[in-house]
Formats: C-alpha cells, sequence, structure tokens
C-alpha cells in the first residue's frame, strides 16, 4: 500500500523486523485496512468494538478478584482513539447492569500515558473513599485510526508498533476488605505528574476529515533519556528512596529504543525491563493500555514484603506520569 508513495520503502520496511513486536491484535480483520472508511465509519466500530472487548476485560479482571461487577463504586474509563457520548462506561455499565449510583470517570487524550494517569486517579478517589472499590478500564484501539490515504512515512512506522486492547486493574480503598488480594499484590503509595512546556507537537493526534492522524515525534528516545532520570530522582526522593531501592520497573513499552532509553536513562540492566519487552513482543504497543499488561506480568511475579514498584508511562503534552508501590509491610 505505501510502496507508491515511498521511493525507499525496502529501508522503512525494516521497522517490522526492528520493532521487537512478534504478534499484535485487532478489532477488525486485516482486509479491513485496505479499503477507505470514513471517520464516522470508524467511531461506530470503535464504540461497538470498544463495548465488547471493555465487558470481556471487567469480567475477566473482576473474576481474578473475587468481585461482581455491582461491588464497584467507581468506574474510570480512559481511551484516546475514539469518541463516544454517553461515554464507553455507561455503555459498559448496561451491559454489566453495574450499579445505579455507579461513580464514573471517563478520561480522553491522555495518550500512552493513560493507563498510568488513570490508576493514579483511581488511587486518589481510593484514598478519598477508602471504603470503596474502584476499577480502572484503560482501553485502545489503535487500529481502527489507521487512514488509508496517509501515505506518510509516520503512519508507516506507526502501522508497525500500534495494536489494539484492554487492561483493567482493581483498586480497594484502605477500608475495603480486599478478598482477592494474592502475595504479589502491592499497594499504591502515591503517583507524580510532570507535563513540560512547549512540547505539544511531540505525539498527539491531528483531528481530520479521515480520521485521528498520528502526531509521533522521533525524538522520543531523547527526551526520555534527557528528563526522565531527573523526576524519577525527585520523586523517589519525596518518599527517603532512590533507584536503587527499586525492585520492579512497569514501565509503558512504546517501542524498542524507548526501552533502550530507560535502561540508559535509569542505568538499568535489561532484565530489569524484561516485563515491557516481553508485551511488546506479544502485544504490541497498545497506547495507555501497554503498561496495564506490563503490571499484570509484574504481579504475577514473586514480590517479597517490602519490594518496592516504579510504574510509568509517557503520553501527549508531553507528559509523565510515575506511580510508587510497594508490598506488605
Amino acid at each position: 500500500m505505501f510502496r507508491p508513495a515511498i521511493s525507499n520503502i525496502d529501508r522503512y520496511l525494516k521497522v517490522f523486523e526492528t520493532s521487537g513486536i512478534r504478534k499484535r491484535h485487532f478489532a477488525v480483520p486485516l482486509d479491513w485496512f485496505a479499503q477507505e472508511h470514513s471517520f464516522a465509519e470508524k467511531n461506530r466500530t470503535f464504540v461497538e468494538c470498544a463495548s465488547h472487548l471493555g465487558c470481556e476485560a471487567v469480567e475477566r479482571c473482576l473474576q481474578q478478584a473475587g468481585y461482581t461487577p455491582a461491588d464497584i463504586d467507581c468506574l474510570v474509563f480512559n481511551t484516546s482513539t475514539g469518541f463516544s457520548t454517553p461515554s464507553i462506561d455507561a455503555l459498559i455499565l448496561n451491559r454489566l447492569h453495574m450499579r445505579q449510583d455507579l461513580t464514573r470517570i471517563p478520561l480522553w487524550g491522555l495518550g500512552c500515558a493513560g493507563g498510568a494517569m488513570g490508576l493514579s486517579r483511581a488511587y486518589e478517589y481510593a484514598k478519598a473513599y477508602p471504603e470503596s472499590l474502584v476499577l480502572l478500564l484503560s482501553l485502545e484501539l489503535c487500529g481502527l485510526t489507521f487512514i488509508k490515504q496517509d501515505m506518510s512515512k509516520s503512519n508507516l512506522v506507526a502501522t508497525s508498533l500500534f495494536a489494539d486492547g484492554a487492561g483493567a486493574v482493581l483498586i480497594a480503598g484502605d477500608n475495603r476488605a480486599q478478598a482477592g488480594t494474592t502475595a504479589a499484590t502491592p499497594a499504591i503509595l502515591g503517583s507524580k505528574t510532570q507535563t513540560w512546556p512547549d512540547s505539544l507537537d511531540i505525539m498527539g493526534w491531528d483531528v481530520t476529515d479521515d480520521g485521528l492522524q498520528v502526531i509521533f515525534s522521533q525524538d522520543i528516545p531523547t527526551l526520555v533519556k534527557q528528563r526522565v532520570r531527573d523526576i524519577v530522582d525527585d520523586f523517589l526522593a519525596c518518599y527517603r528512596l532512590s533507584l536503587s531501592d527499586i525492585q520492579h520497573f512497569i514501565f509503558h513499552p512504546g517501542g524498542p529504543k524507548v526501552i533502550t532509553a530507560y535502561q540508559e536513562a535509569l542505568e538499568l540492566a535489561p532484565e530489569k525491563m524484561r516485563f515491557s519487552a516481553e508485551v511488546l513482543r506479544d502485544y504490541g504497543n497498545m497506547s495507555s493500555a501497554t503498561v496495564l499488561h506490563v503490571l499484570a506480568k509484574s504481579m504475577a511475579a514473586t514480590w517479597a514484603d517490602g519490594e518496592y514498584g516504579l510504574l510509568g508511562a509517557l503520553g501527549p503534552g508531553f507528559s509523565s506520569e510515575l506511580v510508587l508501590l510497594r508490598k506488605g509491610e
């Protein structure tokens, strides 16, 4: 599809080989991408598929934790890849027969940082209402944003990375019985948001007649190397910690260069970013949902009492979200 518009297409196709991705999932069959679709058509498909996938993610999360949809007090829903009014969380509420007094907090436009930022907002709600159960659902159908008419190199690179997926996380207030906790269930200690001025063009969407056109700067790995270490050090210092105190690193894998940039900026051995690399390999970049898959892998591993974890992601703004976790006393 891109060959007529890009003369040196063979050089650019190497991004598929070097992406570190071996498998991805999409909400539509592959022949969908070879056809032109209006913005309205794409968005109708988004609402339909997001409602179905969102219910599946919510039910799976709650079954693992030993709760039902009726137990949830607050639903935080995050996406950046489609529009719906009522928002998708309202559609899920009706499909799963959740409580009528459920607090709904829809978030939009946070991009790849949305999973981490959604976790922070859910944590803050649970702190304010310690008897509550808060469910975060982060869902992105990046494939549906593909614009067939866009023959740019940025769009080609985006097709090598982005995928569809969802993640759900249950956050219990301190006074709520936590029936689904396991030996690896950490607590959230706090979070930090950082938005740098004059960086609005780093990543995001350009809303066009054909749909959401990707804005994707090649400078993101460089920005990780230049800026992430300082904000991580400042954040950890608030808890009298340093990087040497962190055992679990749970970072959004934007791509292989971003993973390498994190390793260099934070002076981490590749093993420390193993779960991020594995999620990228098996699922691709699912935007905001990706870091929640990394969190799931980390929680499936063994956390010893007293161990710390650091969760982080970058997104449009240009912004960063960090979340500090700890297991046990």
